[in-house]
């Protein structure tokens, strides 16, 4: 656009845009100066970092290598050992619960028969008590039968006799 609006060549303008470009340039336009402290910056940067990122990542990748080649099988190997173990010990634990649960069955079904074995003869025994009583009981109604006969007869035997003292 400048070069279109611009006037011709041999003009008496043409110092004064002159200086006004540079004033421009000098005062707002700032592209040179950042673009010198970018360069200024980088540099820096570059000097006084040097290699030190390559040097980390250089560090990263060999313990990574080390980790992937040396501990890790350690640990696979030490996780394995001991699961191993741990899976036995689980083993053995589970037999002797399951041995523990037999006992403790076995232990509970004998003192089940013990009280089945108690009720039975506790039932046995009642059974028996209960006629012994029904036979008493008998022997007892047997015993107040003839008593109220003997009574009976013993009273009649009185009322004659009264019988015959009212005669008078």
């Amino acid at each position: 656009d400048r070069r279109r609006n611009a006037p011709a060549a041999g003009s008496p303008i043409q110092p004064i845009i002159k200086d006004v470009g540079e004033v421009y340039s000098r005062l707002l336009d700032h592209r040179p100066v950042i673009q010198g402290e970018i360069r200024y910056f980088v540099k820096e940067f570059e000097e006084k970092r040097g290699l030190r990122e390559l040097r980390v990542l250089e560090n990263l990748k060999n313990m990574i290598f080390e980790t992937n080649e040396r501990v890790l099988p350690k640990c696979e190997q030490a996780m394995q050992d001991n699961l191993n173990e741990t899976f036995q010990r689980l083993q053995a634990a589970n037999a002797m619960i399951h041995r523990l649960q037999e006992r403790e069955y076995e232990a509970r079904k004998l003192q089940a028969d013990k009280v089945m074995a108690r009720e039975e003869k506790c039932i046995a025994h009642w059974e028996e008590f209960m006629k012994e009583q029904q036979n008493k009981r008998a022997e007892v109604d047997e015993e107040h039968r003839k008593a109220m006969e003997r009574l009976k007869q013993q009273y009649s035997e009185m009322e004659k006799e009264l019988a015959k003292y009212v005669s008078f």
